[in-house]
């Protein structure tokens, strides 16, 4: 699996996750934060799936904030130990992941297109 961005990520995610990463970017900065000071993980993953996955926690309920897509708070071993980035693709996936601190990493599930994606938490 390719982890860098993916450039088929056309207008039509683009534009619904954006804006409802945009409504909860927040929360997924501060998850993002305590998965890696409790030591958890030096590499957390927010899953955006229009249905409910069995992958992670849910963190955001899209039904309950009005948003298209829900939320769940995972991180690389976890995603590991459940078969989506494979014992070879660690290496590859920790070299490409971005600064946690400055970049969101994503993992969009939806019929048509699964994948990484990095985007950049708003500024304050």
């Amino acid at each position: 699996m390719d982890y860098a961005n993916d450039p088929e990520l056309n207008g039509k995610y683009l534009g619904t996750i954006t804006k409802d990463f945009a409504s909860v970017s927040d929360t997924l900065q501060e998850a993002s934060s305590q998965i890696r000071k409790r030591d958890i993980s030096k590499y957390p993953v927010f899953i955006f799936a229009r249905q409910e996955v069995p992958l992670g926690s849910l963190l955001v309920n899209a039904d309950e904030a009005g948003l298209e897509w829900h939320v769940f708070a995972s991180y690389l071993e976890l995603l590991v130990q459940q078969g989506i980035v494979g014992a070879e693709g660690i290496e590859a996936f920790q070299q490409t992941y971005k600064d946690a601190d400055e970049f969101c990493c994503l993992f969009v599930v939806d019929e048509e297109f699964t994948n990484f994606v990095f985007i950049p938490y708003p500024e304050d």
